[in-house]
């Protein structure tokens, strides 16, 4: 970086600091050596081209530090220019190769021999000095005394007097020998102007120069020209850049005295002003007063733009230099963080308005430039995404090989690089061994390759398919097992739904006996069960007659999943046992509105052939009959005993659907109170009141 002679404060009532400047009498240029070393400056310039580097010898004499210091040099007393004085500090660099050629070196230096002039080390320093737009090189030859070659010592220094500059310009001054053994030293450095210096009587051209004030009004800045009125003067705002010439940026021809305000936002650190009078050959006075201020600075990385120049090229633009180093990076697809590439990628200094290029043997959407100070990020962009599409779901592997051609794998993960090989939890780690195969069989893209190491990008979409493929194959299965699921309650409530039927046959023995029969017919419809009793039918009974009645009553319960209930009672049992008998007694006559007596037709062969149990259930109230009274062939069936056996009874009637046995015993219980009222009357006295027909939702519809 420039070391500036002195700093300009913007704050008011400070002035810059006043330098008293050695004489140089003579137009000569001179060079002189510190004591024990002799030395020679070549008459003309030479030709700066400091060449390639090459291996030293032996021991060589190198320049190890540049020290400037400024001297005026006159002409007469009023009459001097400013000029730069430069210092070489030297020192030996190496060892002698053959221990022979070290012991002729020092036998040469043995002060008995007659040849004496071969013991010391003869160096060629260069010095090129450059002040825009103009160049200047000089050679030095130095000689040191055997005695005094030591590797690796300082030999003394030698003091060039001296290059002439301009006032307030930038210098830059390198050193380095001919041949060049190493990096060339190199200085840059900002000389004052005539505000800066006790020269206002000794240098012409600064006794009609204008004067520059910068001040601070608020946010912006102020600049004050002390010029006197009639005085016309040019004045020029530009970027300095170290990489070629000056910018102009804004530039007038002004009569004094002025006061120009700039804005704080077009504060950069390389902005200068420039001023001097409209005269021939005049003296121009520079001064950049924003090289430290932090607004010059923010302002600076906000202007900055960075352009990706496909296909490997990039370009930071600028206004001014940039303290800053360019890195590349890759970007997952997930937009985490971008995972540096440093190494195996080197960093490189960032040069502004200029194409550079990273050393990439292909491009990919997915590696982006990140430009950074040593405090943070300050810009990124995604190389060629434009021109590549967008970022890929892609695995970068990062290849180091190591000597005798042993290598190893691993893959850029925000965690770190993680072994493909490895045990460890990540994605990479899953799929190491896939990986591995995928560079050797060439479907990995190389993007980078030298002899420390290479960089693949793995294609991760086969791996994302077959994941999804499984993830889909247990969406589907968890859809159809949630899908048989949704049947099964969707059955179950149709099935709640639509109660269960029940055919409910019983004997007329008496009316109060048909009285308790249609309190139970009531009392399961309430379960619910949806019930039929030709007590609540006695319509359709004299329309169809009993035989048909039950068997159209019959084949719809059965069909529906339905249960048909036999209600034994003595007239019941009676009947069955004459069914039984001899096929060759022919039964006697009943009621033509006797459903039970009718179905017996029907009902003795389902029982005979084995086809009753799931069909029927039988039920008896125990206080009308003994549980042996029950001929044995309907035992094949569940036979209950009411109401002492209603939970159970209730549970077969209503089958899958059946509550659990708590619910199960409270509507036993709500059954039970039902039925009370009739089974007490069945046990009065004849001719008690309440000994009428049996009731029902349809008692009067009887005929």
């Amino acid at each position: 970086m420039p070391v500036p002679w002195f700093l300009l404060s913007l704050a008011l009532g400070r002035n810059p600091v006043v330098l008293s400047l050695e004489r140089v009498v003579g137009p000569q240029d001179t060079a002189r050596c510190s004591p024990g070393l002799s030395c020679h400056l070549w008459d003309g310039d030479v030709l700066c081209l400091p060449g390639s580097l090459v291996s030293a010898p032996g021991p060589v004499l190198v320049p190890t530090r540049l020290q400037t210091e400024l001297v005026l040099r006159c002409h007469e007393e009023t009459d001097c220019d400013l000029c730069v004085r430069v210092a070489i500090h030297l020192a030996v660099q190496g060892y002698w190769e053959d221990p022979e050629d070290e012991e002729k070196f020092r036998r040469a230096a043995d002060p008995e021999l007659e040849e004496p002039r071969n013991a010391s080390l003869q160096a060629h320093i260069v010095l090129s000095f450059q002040a825009y737009p103009t160049a200047h090189c000089v050679l030095l030859e130095v000689q040191v005394p055997a005695a005094l070659v030591q590797p690796g010592q300082s030999v003394g220094s030698v003091v060039f007097d001296c290059f002439e500059a301009a006032l307030g310009a930038e210098v830059q001054i390198w050193s380095y020998t001919q041949p060049r053994y190493q990096k060339e030293l190199n200085l840059t450095q900002q000389l004052p102007d005539c505000r800066g210096l006790e020269v206002q009587d000794n240098i012409q051209s600064c006794w009609a120069l204008p004067w520059i004030n910068v001040s601070a009004d608020g946010e912006d800045v102020r600049l004050v020209l002390d010029v006197s009125e009639e005085q016309r003067f040019g004045l020029s705002l530009y970027w300095n850049q170290v990489q070629g010439p000056i910018k102009p940026w804004w530039h007038s021809n002004l009569t004094g005295p002025q006061t120009i305000t700039l804005n704080h936002t077009d504060l950069v650190p390389c902005l200068c002003i420039q001023v001097w009078p409209l005269e021939p050959d005049s003296v121009r006075t520079s001064i950049c007063p924003f090289r430290e201020d932090p607004r010059a600075h923010r302002n600076l990385w906000r202007a900055a733009r960075l352009q990706l120049l496909p296909p490997l090229g990039w370009r930071l633009d600028a206004p001014c230099s940039l303290p800053a180093e360019a890195t590349l990076c890759w970007q997952p697809l997930d937009g985490g963080p971008c995972l540096s590439l440093v190494p195996p990628l080197p960093r490189e200094n960032v040069t502004v308005n200029k194409v550079l290029e990273f050393p990439l043997l292909k491009g990919h959407p997915n590696v982006c430039v990140q430009v950074s100070t040593w405090e943070k990020l300050q810009l990124q962009e995604c190389l060629w995404a434009d021109s590549l599409g967008p970022r890929k779901d892609d695995m970068l592997l990062v290849e180091t090989r190591g000597p005798q051609d042993n290598g190893s794998l691993c893959a850029l993960e925000p965690s770190g690089c993680t072994p493909l090989l490895s045990r460890a939890s990540t994605r990479a780690a899953r799929l190491g061994e896939q990986l591995l195969q995928d560079v050797q069989s060439g479907q990995c893209l190389q993007l980078w390759d030298n002899d420390l190491g290479a960089l693949w990008a793995c294609p991760m979409d086969k791996y994302i398919h077959q994941r999804w493929a499984l993830v889909w194959l247990a969406c589907l299965l968890l859809a159809a097992v949630l899908f048989l699921l949704l049947l099964l309650k969707m059955s179950r409530v149709k099935a709640a739904a639509r109660s269960r039927a029940a055919l409910l046959l019983y004997s007329a023995d008496d009316a109060s006996f048909e009285r308790l029969v249609g309190a139970l017919a009531s009392a399961l419809c309430q379960l619910p069960l949806r019930v039929a009793v030709d007590l609540w039918s006695r319509r359709d009974l004299s329309a169809q007659g009993a035989l048909a009645w039950f068997h159209a009553q019959r084949r719809q319960t059965l069909q529906e999943g339905g249960v048909v209930v036999l209600l034994f009672s003595p007239g019941a049992v009676a009947l069955c046992r004459e069914w039984l008998q001899d096929a060759t007694s022919a039964p006697r006559a009943h009621d033509p509105h006797d459903a039970f007596a009718a179905s017996l037709s029907c009902v003795l062969p389902d029982f005979l052939q084995g086809r009753a149990p799931g069909r029927y259930v039988g039920a008896y109230f125990d206080k009308l009959l003994p549980a042996d009274a029950v001929p044995a062939l309907f035992r094949s069936v569940p036979v209950f005993s009411l109401p002492s056996q209603l939970p159970d009874f209730l549970g077969t009637l209503q089958g899958s659907a059946a509550p659990r046995p708590r619910r199960l015993a409270e509507r036993a219980e709500q059954v039970s109170r039902a039925l009370q009222p009739a089974l007490d009357s069945c046990f009065r006295p004849p001719g008690a009141p309440g000994t009428g027909r049996g009731m029902g939702p349809e008692a009067g519809d009887r005929t």
